[in-house]
C-alpha cells in the first residue's frame, strides 16, 4: 500500500510540473524563512546563556531624577559595591566593581589596542569563563592578566602565553596568568578580550584615589552573583536606599534609586523610561517571529488554495478509486501522502536555501549563526515542523476531495459549487494583507531612519578623524604635531576633546545659574575641549563667540548649547554667571545644538570648557585638497613620531554617526526581506490559480473570442476578481499597520509622520505586482486559437 501511495503521489508531481514547481518553491521559501528566523529568534532568546550562571548574575542600575525626568544609569559610585557588600552581603555570593577599557597591550615589538575590563577576581567564577590555559585564581595577583584565546594567538602564536611578561597602557608591566575561551557573539561580554585586575586600574589611576566625594562620580560598573534562590525583585526593593542613605543633601535630591537588573533581560528588556522598565528588543523577536511564521503560512495558503482549486482534474480518479472499492480513510491517506512528499521534499530544498541565505542574513542581522547540523534537536524539530505543515497543509485538500460523490462525478454531473471558490478567495486576501502589511511596514521604517538621518548635527563631519588617545605624548607635544600637520598640508585644523562628536563620556549635575529651583536635581552633558574644536569641527554659533587664547579668562569660561539655554530659561545667555563645583564662570557663546548621542532623541543641555588635562580623543580636519588615504598617511608618520608606543588607530566622524542608524536600518533590512519574500510567496500562488483559472475557461474564452471580445476584454474579466480580492487586502492592512507602526513610532521622540500617501503606494504597488503576476496567464489564455479552444474537452 505505502509503495502504491509513493507511485501515485510521484505521477502527479511530475504530471503537473508547473504546479509541483510552484508549491515546492513557495514551500521551500516559506519554510528557509522559519528556518533562518528560528535560528535569529534562538540566538536572541538565548543571549548571556553560555554563561553558567546567567540566572543569578546581576547588573547594579539606579533610578535617578534629573532635569525633571527619572533616568536610568548602568553606572554607580564606586563605594557602593563595598556597602552592598557590608549591609546586605546575606543576600549575594559575589560583588565585583568593573571600569570599561581601550588599552594599549604590548609584548615586543608587538603592540594591539583592544577591549577589556579592570574586574575584581571574584568575576572569572561568576562568569564562568573556560580556562583554556592556567586556572580562574589568576586575577589575585595584582599584576596579571587573563587573555581571551584570540588575543593569545596574536600576540604569542602557539608558544604558551603563560608567566609572560606584557605591557599595559606603557604604564605597567603584568604577567599573562591565564588563557580563556573567546566568548560567543550573543554574550555581552563578547568583545572582552582582557581582564586584568581591579587592583592595577585602583593604583595607576590616581583619581580614583583621592575623589573627594566618592559618592558622587558615577564612573564603574558593578556586578553581582546572587546566592541561590534568592530574587532580583526582592533584593532589589532591600537595596534601593542603598546609595540615598550615603549621599549628601545634594545629591539626595536625586532621589536616587538602586536596583537589580538581572542577566537573562540585559539583552531583550534594556529600555527603561521614567524609571519603568519599557522592553527592548524583545518586541523585534515578537516582530519578526510573527512575520516569520506569517510568511510560512502563506506558502501552506499557496499549497491549499492549488490543491483545492484543482479538484475537478482529481474528480474523476476519486471517483473510479471509490467505484472499485477504495474507501474515503484510502484516499485521505493518499493526498496526506502527496502532502507530505512534497512538504518533505520542500524541507530538504528549504535546507539548501537557508544554508545559502545565511551570510547574507547573518551581515543584516549581526550575527554569525550557522545551521546546527549535528543538533538532534534541530533535526527534531525541522522533522516535526514539516509533518505538521504536510498535514495542516493537506488537511483541507485530503478531507473535501474525499468527500465527492462517486455517481455524480462518474455521471458528469458534479459540480464544485457556488461557494467553492469563496475558500481560495479568503485565502488569496489573507496572503495579500500580510504582504501589504510588510511593504507598509518597510516603508515606514526607511522613512524614520531617512527623517533622522536629514535631521542637521550641528556641525560639519566631512573630513573629520578622530583619534583615540591612550597617553599623554601627543598632548604634551600638541603644537610640534598641528604645525607638522598643517605644514605637510594633510590637515586645516586639529583639536583635543575629552569625548569625540559622536559620544559624551561625562556630566555634571553641580550646576548653578540665577533663578534656579533649588530643588531641581540637574545633569548637563560636559564636554571639555580644546582651543580651535569649534573651527575643527565646523559648530555655528548663535550668539557670543568662541575661545580665544587672546582673552586669559577663557580658562573659566563656558558655553553653552541651545538646550542648556532653554532648560535654564535665559533669555541673555552670553555674560551670564554660572557656578560649578561652587567657582564663578562666565558664558561667553551660544552654539547651536549638535547630535551627540541618539539623532532619535532631544538633544541634551551641553556645556562646552576648556580641559586643563590631556584629552581622550585628537580630532583633526583632513584638507580637502588631499586625498583621506594620503593625508591619513601623513597624520600616522607625525603621530608616531611623537608616540611611537601607540598604534595608529582612527574614525571617520561621519562613519561613526552612520552607525548611530544601524539598528533601525538593520530593522528596515530584515522588513524589506520579509516583504519581498511574502510578496514573492503570493505572486506565486496568484500565478498557479490565474493558470488554473485560465484552463479552467478556456472553451468560454473561445466562444468569447469568437463573439467579438477583444484581448483587452478577455484580460479584464480574468483579472478583475484578482483586483477585487488585493483592494480587499488594502483596505483590511491599513488599519493593522497604522495601528502598530504608531505603537512603533512612539519610542521615538523626534519621529516620521505616517502620511497616506505610503498605504496608497503601498496598494498601488500591489496592485502592479497582481496584473503583472495574473497578465502573462490571461493574455496567453485570451491569445489562444479560438478553434482549438473550442475543441478543448
Amino acid at each position: 500500500m505505502f509503495r502504491n501511495y509513493l507511485k501515485i503521489a510521484i505521477r502527479n508531481l511530475v504530471k503537473n510540473k508547473v504546479y509541483s514547481f510552484i508549491n515546492i518553491i513557495g514551500l521551500s521559501a516559506g519554510m528557509a524563512v522559519a528556518i533562518l528566523i528560528g535560528l535569529w529568534m534562538w540566538d536572541e532568546l538565548s543571549f548571556n546563556k553560555y554563561h553558567q550562571n546567567y540566572d543569578r548574575i546581576v547588573r547594579v542600575m539606579q533610578h535617578v531624577t534629573n532635569n525633571g525626568e527619572v533616568q536610568t544609569w548602568p553606572n554607580t559610585p564606586l563605594p557602593l559595591a563595598e556597602e552592598l557588600r557590608k549591609s546586605y552581603g546575606s543576600d549575594f555570593k559575589h560583588v565585583t566593581v568593573s571600569q570599561d577599557a581601550y588599552s594599549i597591550l604590548s609584548y615586543g615589538e608587538k603592540k594591539f589596542s583592544k577591549k577589556g575590563a579592570y574586574f575584581e577576581p571574584q568575576i572569572t567564577e561568576m562568569l564562568t569563563l573556560k580556562m583554556l590555559k592556567g586556572t580562574r585564581n589568576g586575577l589575585q595577583n595584582p599584576n596579571a592578566i587573563l587573555l581571551s584565546e584570540s588575543v593569545a594567538k596574536a600576540f604569542f602564536g602557539e608558544a604558551d602565553p603563560l608567566d609572560k611578561i606584557m605591557r599595559i597602557d606603557n604604564q605597567a608591566d603584568v604577567k599573562v596568568t591565564g588563557v580563556y575561551e573567546d566568548l560567543p557573539h550573543n554574550s555581552e561580554f563578547h568583545d572582552l578580550t582582557f581582564i586584568a585586575p581591579w587592583q592595577l586600574y585602583y593604583y595607576n589611576n590616581e583619581w580614583v584615589r583621592t575623589m573627594a566625594d566618592p559618592w558622587r562620580p558615577n564612573a564603574f560598573h558593578i556586578y553581582a552573583q546572587l546566592i541561590p534562590n534568592a530574587d532580583a525583585a526582592t533584593v532589589s526593593h532591600k537595596i534601593k536606599d542603598a546609595k540615598l542613605n550615603k549621599v549628601n543633601k545634594e545629591l539626595a535630591k536625586k532621589k536616587p534609586e538602586v536596583f537589580l537588573h538581572p542577566m537573562s533581560q540585559w539583552h531583550l528588556y534594556s529600555d527603561f523610561k521614567n524609571g519603568f522598565n519599557t522592553g527592548g528588543k524583545i518586541q523585534y523577536v515578537w516582530l519578526f517571529g510573527i512575520s516569520g511564521l506569517f510568511v510560512l503560512l502563506l506558502a501552506c495558503i499557496n499549497f491549499m488554495n492549488l490543491s483545492t482549486a484543482r479538484s475537478e482534474k482529481r474528480a474523476k480518479e476519486v471517483g473510479i478509486r471509490k467505484a472499485v472499492g477504495s474507501v474515503r480513510a484510502q484516499i485521505v491517506y493518499q493526498f496526506f501522502f502527496e502532502s507530505l512528499l512534497m512538504v518533505f521534499c520542500s524541507f530538504g530544498f528549504a535546507l539548501l536555501l537557508a544554508q545559502l541565505l545565511l551570510p547574507f542574513f547573518n551581515s543584516v542581522a549581526d550575527k554569525t549563526m550557522s545551521i546546527p547540523w549535528s543538533n538532534p534537536l534541530f533535526w527534531a524539530t525541522g522533522l516535526g515542523f514539516s509533518l505538521l505543515c504536510g498535514l495542516v497543509a493537506g488537511s483541507y485538500p485530503a478531507f473535501y476531495l474525499s468527500s465527492f460523490q462517486p455517481l455524480k462525478i462518474l455521471k458528469g454531473t458534479f459540480r464544485a459549487g457556488r461557494w467553492a471558490a469563496l475558500p481560495r478567495k479568503v485565502l488569496v486576501t489573507i496572503q495579500f494583507t500580510v504582504s501589504v502589511t510588510l511593504i507598509i511596514g518597510t516603508i515606514i521604517v526607511f522613512r524614520q531612519v531617512k527623517f533622522a538621518q536629514n535631521r542637521p548635527m550641528g556641525y560639519n563631519s566631512n573630513g573629520l578623524v578622530v583619534l583615540p588617545m591612550y597617553t599623554s605624548e601627543i598632548h604634551t607635544h600638541f603644537d610640534a604635531v598641528k604645525r607638522d600637520l598643517t605644514k605637510s598640508g594633510a590637515i586645516t585644523e586639529m583639536a583635543e576633546a575629552g569625548s569625540p562628536p559622536t559620544e559624551n563620556y561625562s556630566s555634571t549635575s553641580t550646576i548653578e545659574w540665577k533663578d534656579k529651583d533649588p530643588n531641581l536635581s540637574v545633569d548637563f552633558q560636559t564636554i571639555a575641549i580644546s582651543f580651535d574644536y569649534g573651527k575643527t569641527i565646523g559648530w555655528s554659533f548663535k550668539e557670543g563667540r568662541d575661545f580665544s587664547k587672546e582673552f586669559s579668562t577663557d580658562s573659566s569660561g563656558l558655553i553653552l548649547n541651545e538646550a542648556a539655554v532653554k532648560f535654564m530659561g535665559l533669555k541673555n545667555p552670553v555674560g551670564e554667571t554660572i557656578k560649578w563645583y561652587g567657582t564663578s564662570n562666565k558664558v561667553i557663546g551660544v552654539v547651536k545644538d549638535m547630535i551627540v548621542q541618539s539623532p532619535f532623541q532631544q538633544v541634551k543641555p551641553s556645556i562646552y570648557h576648556l580641559a586643563p588635562y590631556p584629552g581622550g580623543v585628537i580630532i583633526v580636519k583632513i584638507n580637502p585638497l588631499t586625498s583621506a588615504g594620503k593625508a591619513l598617511s601623513e597624520v600616522e608618520t607625525v603621530f608616531k613620531k611623537f608616540n611611537p608606543s601607540q598604534p595608529f588607530e582612527y574614525q571617520f566622524v561621519d562613519e561613526e554617526y552612520a552607525k548611530k542608524f544601524d539598528n533601525e536600518e538593520r530593522i528596515g533590512k530584515l522588513a524589506t526581506f520579509f516583504a519581498i519574500l511574502a510578496i514573492f510567496i503570493s505572486c506565486l500562488g496568484i500565478f498557479g490559480l490565474a493558470s488554473f483559472i485560465a484552463e479552467q475557461r478556456t472553451k468560454e474564452i473561445g466562444i468569447r473570442k469568437v463573439l467579438g471580445a477583444s484581448v483587452t476584454n478577455l484580460w479584464q474579466m480574468l483579472s478583475k476578481d484578482f483586483v477585487i480580492l488585493v483592494i480587499i487586502s488594502c483596505v483590511i492592512s491599513a488599519p493593522i499597520a497604522y495601528y502598530f507602526l504608531q505603537e512603533w513610532l512612539q519610542k521615538y521622540t523626534y519621529r516620521t509622520e505616517i502620511s497616506g500617501w505610503i498605504f496608497a503606494v503601498a496598494g498601488v504597488g500591489a496592485l502592479l505586482i497582481t496584473l503583472l503576476t495574473v497578465s502573462f496567464q490571461a493574455i496567453k489564455a485570451a491569445l489562444m486559437n479560438p478553434v482549438k479552444s473550442l475543441k478543448t474537452e
